[in-house]
């Protein structure tokens, strides 16, 4: 049999009783409020994208800079060839007998200013849109100083060592064995593949071994960009869930937001108390005002008011139990005639807020009581 004694905070202990509850393990509930176990709000979201903290894999920008390079140098290769060849022919023609001097030189570098522009920044260019794409389809246009501003705790060496072997730092590391294993095989397996061709090359003229040798180089490289955007979008989705674990929130800081957004809940549950009860005010002072009082006789109380200048009776004010009493009370102190009309009360309660005129379907219905609240008034007077 099993005896449960319950101990409330008026209960005095003997110290036999008190003495193995002091050595009970004690947990401060608020401690759990404080863990990142809720996903971010917008609002978080929109703070770190300010702050530049974006999900964003560098190894996409590497596949495709590497995949553009390769296939520009592909399309425009014999343009490219072209120029060198010419600029060759130019400098060897003109640079090779006569003495050197400084305005050889300066034709020397126009000219090859030139044959740099014409040859290398196309290729530049392609790769830099490329990259800005790239950068715009992962994270869209985001623009922020804060990652620039210093930091000193970046100077700190404690940090510093911290970062060294933390749990990104051992990521990191392992993605980067992992990238170096991988693509060092595919390497290694495209040489052993292609090694049987190269003593050919031996019998071959220069420009069929310069074109065999570019293609070599081409394949090699598509295969590594290819390899290289496989494992860049493992890494943007590793890199958007570690961003998300990073930017959690715990219930504590999602209550502090909402403080900060919407205001504290304590303080607008007291100024919507006060605007229920100002428009409490005005809407009792309408009271006195009105022309008849519908009641259902206990549950609703309906204050209408009409006059020949108006274009439809208008509901001033309208209550539920308590307050249709409190209205029907200040009819009477105004001797305002008081209707009973279960199915017009109920309707108009329901259907008509205060301020608004009588919807068209109980114009019938109204009519009917204002009539009557006429006749009575005619009557008594």
């Amino acid at each position: 049999m099993v005896c449960i004694r319950i101990y409330t905070a008026s209960c005095k202990l003997s110290a036999d009783e008190a003495e193995p509850l002091k050595r009970l393990p004690r947990f401060d509930l608020q401690l759990f409020s404080q863990e990142k176990t809720e996903e971010a709000t917008p609002k978080r979201k929109e703070e770190s994208r300010k702050k530049g903290q974006v999900a964003k894999s560098v190894e996409i920008n590497s596949a495709f800079v590497i995949l553009t390079a390769f296939l520009s140098l592909k399309i425009i290769g014999p343009y490219i060839y072209t120029e060198l060849t010419a600029f060759m022919r130019f400098m060897f023609a003109h640079f090779s007998t006569a003495d050197f001097t400084i305005r050889d030189m300066h034709i020397l570098f126009i000219n090859l200013s030139f044959v740099f522009l014409k040859t290398a920044l196309p290729v530049m260019t392609v790769i830099m849109l490329i990259s800005l794409g790239v950068n715009l389809l992962q994270v869209g246009f985001v623009f922020s100083l804060e990652p620039l501003m210093p930091q000193f705790d970046r100077i700190n060496p404690i940090s510093g060592f911290g970062r060294l072997f933390s749990k990104r730092s051992l990521v990191e590391l392992v993605k980067s064995l992992l990238k170096v294993a991988i693509i060092g095989y595919f390497i290694i397996r495209f040489v052993m593949q292609e090694t049987g061709q190269i003593p050919q090359l031996i019998s071959t003229d220069l420009i069929d071994t310069l074109r065999y040798m570019s293609t070599l180089i081409f394949d090699l490289a598509m295969q590594i960009g290819g390899v290289i955007l496989v494992l860049a979008a493992l890494d943007y989705f590793y890199q958007w869930w570690e961003h998300n674990q990073s930017i959690k929130m715990s219930k504590h800081d999602i209550k502090e937001e909402f403080k900060q957004t919407e205001g504290n809940p304590q303080i607008k549950g007291k100024i919507k108390e006060r605007q229920r009860a100002m428009a409490m005010r005005r809407m009792m002072q309408e009271v006195p005002k009105a022309t008849a009082i519908i009641t259902n006789p206990t549950h609703f109380a309906i204050a209408i008011k009409y006059d020949k200048s108006m274009t439809a009776p208008e509901v001033v004010a309208k209550g539920q139990d308590f307050l249709a009493e409190r209205i029907k009370i200040l009819a009477r102190e105004h001797r305002i005639a008081i209707v009973e009309n279960k199915p017009l009360a109920r309707a108009l309660y329901a259907s008509v807020e205060i301020g608004e005129t009588v919807p068209s379907e109980l114009y019938q219905a109204v009519a009917e009581v204002l009539a009557h609240v006429y006749r009575l008034k005619k009557r008594l007077s």
